[in-house]
């Protein structure tokens, strides 16, 4: 018999969310100064960033109010409530990282991959931890909870569909590296974010 899940403390919950969310704020940043895309809600995000000027801070964090309905109705108020705080977290660390890290140079191609690496591995941390970052994540986690499908897989598809749909306004050599990135962030998922495979609360 398979021993009981261990819940985490409020305080593993919190540097989790706060570790996963400045994980991705750097990926994010390295992704921004190449000019390269992601997936998912962060890469409308870069979208209506590149073609508006607007922040990525501000725009991220509107874009996920929709999704917050289905959270609260599928996957509970505590998992809300942090996805709220992580999406928080991350469009104000976006806004302020920008006037503490600088990069003289950047390479596209190093970006895309340890871009994804880092937004990958932020996901992870907080997917452990009962949260997202709204959006294309919470779609994910309700379908592996409700159907079995590993979010990763999914996020990947979706994230495919985005980076094709951007071809349209973004030139074909942003969006190879950014695929890079992208195969990057999914594949961290993939491996290491099955169901069953990590049981705590």
């Amino acid at each position: 018999m398979s021993p009981p899940a261990l819940r985490h403390t409020l305080f593993e919950d919190l540097q989790a969310l706060l570790t996963g969310t400045l994980c991705i704020s750097l990926g994010v940043l390295m992704l921004s100064q190449v000019g390269l895309l992601t997936g998912g809600t962060a890469g409308l995000a870069f979208l209506l960033h590149y073609g508006t000027g607007i922040s990525f801070g501000k725009l991220f964090f509107l874009i996920n109010l929709p999704f917050y309905w289905l959270a609260w109705r599928r996957m509970g108020r505590v998992f809300t409530a942090k996805t709220f705080v992580a999406v928080a977290t991350l469009s104000g660390v976006s806004e302020l990282q920008p006037l503490v890290v600088h990069f003289q140079s950047l390479n596209p191609l190093y970006a895309a991959a340890m871009g994804g690496l880092l937004i990958g591995t932020g996901f992870l941390m907080l997917f452990r931890h009962q949260a997202s970052l709204g959006g294309v994540g919470i779609v994910a986690l309700v379908l592996q909870r409700e159907r079995g499908w590993r979010a990763g897989h999914v996020q990947m598809a979706v994230d495919a569909a985005i980076l094709l749909a951007a071809l349209v306004m973004v030139e074909p050599s942003r969006i190879a590296y950014s695929l890079v990135g992208t195969l990057t962030l999914n594949l961290t998922l993939a491996v290491n974010h099955r169901p069953g495979r990590y049981v705590a609360m």
